[in-house]
């Protein structure tokens, strides 16, 4: 279990973007501790891992948010989650693209 400080140190978030997440439903519910403290697991980290990758691709919050609510939803919204993701990756090779030809 990570407390939010270390998740912010591991990460290079603010611990307010941490708590954004969470409130905005792009994040689980975070666990607390007796104290009330969030303590993170290893499966949180992983979709901390996710919602980095896929903000870098500029998917927006409105978006980050449609996508987890897919991945919550369960095996039914594969397709339209490997829509979304074909979506984002012909926008950043179209990005990489432009960048390297200016």
């Amino acid at each position: 279990m990570y407390s939010i400080n270390e998740v912010e140190k591991m990460y290079g978030l603010k611990a307010s973007t941490l708590r954004f997440y969470e409130k905005e439903g792009i994040l689980p519910k975070i666990n607390r501790d007796s104290g009330g403290r969030r303590k993170y697991t290893e499966q949180e980290l992983d979709w901390i891992q996710l919602v980095l990758a896929l903000r870098s691709t500029g998917m927006t919050i409105g978006e980050l948010k449609e996508y987890m609510d897919l991945i919550r939803k369960g095996h039914e919204t594969l397709e339209e989650r490997r829509e979304m993701l074909l979506k984002y990756k012909a926008n950043v090779e179209t990005r990489m693209a432009e960048t390297f030809t200016h």
